[in-house]
């Protein structure tokens, strides 16, 4: 189960040296959304409403976790990068769960976490089939959590097929975040990614069942917007598919008023047993999804923060450890025991918590304001991409042995911009460098100028330098934007140095 999250895990607050920032574009508050697209700003009634939602804010998701629960495993679609395993805890991908639940065992593992994790605010229902194919199903799962643990963010992700009819009882329970996935508005596209739906008591196969799905997903996304219901759309990036389509897909949703676009990766392997893994469909290099999302920068807002997490997964996002193998038997068990004693979330606990998280943001405002438009004096137009390596509370906090993901910041002089994540194994493995291992970081790491850690050894600084990436470990325990701007202005001041000299 994900730890809870204390100050010094944060950070080491007050006493922590402050390092400089890059004025606004360096630190945004805990509202904050995802970097690119939808330049304009977003009203303080919404965010108010996504200042703790790790999905929607992009500062939120240093600070709040979330928690899916899988209640829905029947499905109305079929999608060629999809299939659903259950009892499986070796896979971290949408419609992987270790067990479903229901409604009763779910509301008594919602109480469970919520009481050891005051960090939680969000639980959603993400699978591992679709919400709404048996909608009854899921509202009755979010009717015992609201009623359990008042003040929780209620979310649910669909692929939009049985969203229209949904949408009213959806505004009636309170769910105020919804993500739908769409991955084409050509029905011809989207009959090579979705080879039928179920609709209407019949199959529909091809462009029919496309140009249904497609109806049905716009349809809701605009009934949605119009009940005051805030949108993300996924779509996921399938090359030689829909990747050039997905401009299309970017300004049909924002038209239609989507907060936010999340352009995820296709996950292609064949051990997974999907239709695209086993014919060989790949999927696209971290260097082609961040052109795509680059691309779409003057359309709807992107999210690029996004793990593609498991239907179970608990914790904070690219930090899962909820995902415990667990029979049906179990959850019952734990459900008949919730059922005689309720497990009460001490609420005191959270509101503490958010106030030292209310610290931290302020503190790192601060930070960032101390050399305000400090980067808009850099003369070189230069950029760096550069990973840093965290585990929470928006700081450089984690051993580079100890990363199994690397967040990543484009940094030039209009700013710092988390643009992705990249994921690799755990170099440190019971104190000792794995070499193996650490080939496959630093492959990981393609493209990137720097590392930015808490402590890193000698070896791995070396090889790293050997692939033309620098390692520091100046900034440890320093707010990452600010940080990054800093490292930044060293390096570039270096360079001029340099070629003066």
């Amino acid at each position: 189960m994900s730890r809870i999250i204390s100050l010094d895990a944060i950070g080491r607050t007050a006493s922590a040296r402050k390092s400089p920032g890059a004025g606004a574009a360096c630190g945004s508050g805990a509202g904050s959304c995802s970097s690119g697209g939808g330049g304009e700003a977003i009203p303080p009634a919404v965010m108010d409403r996504i200042r703790e939602h790790p999905c929607y804010s992009e500062d939120a998701h240093h600070f709040f976790a979330r928690m899916h629960i899988a209640v829905a495993p029947a499905c109305n679609i079929q999608c060629n990068y999809c299939n659903r395993k259950y009892d499986c805890a070796n896979e971290s991908r949408p419609g992987v769960t270790s067990t479903v639940l229901s409604a009763e065992a779910a509301e008594a593992k919602v109480r469970d976490v919520a009481a050891r994790l005051p960090q939680l605010s969000v639980v959603g229902i993400a699978g591992p089939g679709d919400a709404l194919a048996d909608a009854a199903r899921s509202f009755r799962a979010f009717e015992r959590i609201a009623a359990a643990v008042p003040g929780l963010k209620l979310c649910l992700a669909t692929n939009g097929l049985a969203l229209p009819e949904n949408v009213e009882q959806i505004k009636a329970l309170g769910i105020d975040h919804v993500t739908i996935t769409i991955n084409a508005i050509d029905p011809e596209i989207g009959s090579r990614i979705h080879p039928w739906v179920a609709f209407g008591g019949r199959r529909l196969s091809g462009i029919e069942g496309a140009t249904v799905l497609i109806r049905q997903q716009l349809e809701g996304l605009e009934r949605l917007v119009a009940a005051d219901v805030l949108v993300k759309v996924n779509s996921v990036m399938i090359p030689g598919v829909n990747d050039h389509h997905l401009p299309a897909v970017n300004a049909a949703i924002k038209a239609r008023g989507a907060f936010l676009h999340n352009i995820m990766p296709l996950i292609s392997d064949p051990a997974h047993g999907t239709r695209f893994g086993l014919d060989g469909q790949r999927g696209p290099t971290p260097q082609e999804l961040k052109a795509m999302q680059d691309s779409l920068s003057g359309g709807a807002r992107l999210m690029r923060h996004c793990r593609q997490c498991r239907a179970d997964a608990v914790g904070m996002l690219g930090d899962d450890t909820g995902c415990e193998p667990q029979s049906e038997v179990a959850a019952s068990q734990v459900a008949a025991a919730a059922a005689e004693t309720p497990v009460v979330p001490d609420a005191e606990q959270r509101a503490r918590y958010r106030e030292v998280v209310a610290q931290e943001l302020a503190d790192r405002d601060a930070a960032s304001a101390a050399v305000a438009g400090a980067l808009e004096h850099v003369a070189e137009p230069v950029s760096m991409l550069v990973a840093v390596c965290t585990k929470g509370g928006g700081r450089i906090n984690r051993h580079f042995g100890h990363a199994s993901e690397f967040q990543l910041f484009e940094v030039d002089r209009r700013g710092v911009r988390l643009v992705g994540h990249r994921r690799a194994g755990r170099y440190c493995q019971g104190g000792f460098g794995e070499e193996d291992v650490l080939d496959q970081v630093i492959a990981a790491l393609e493209g990137v100028d720097a590392v930015l850690c808490a402590k890193i050894g000698s070896c791995p600084r070396e090889r790293l330098a050997e692939a033309g990436i620098a390692a520091s470990e100046d900034y440890a325990f320093q707010y990452i934007e600010p940080a990054v701007a800093a490292f930044f202005q060293d390096a570039v001041g270096a360079n001029h140095r340099a070629a003066s000299a």
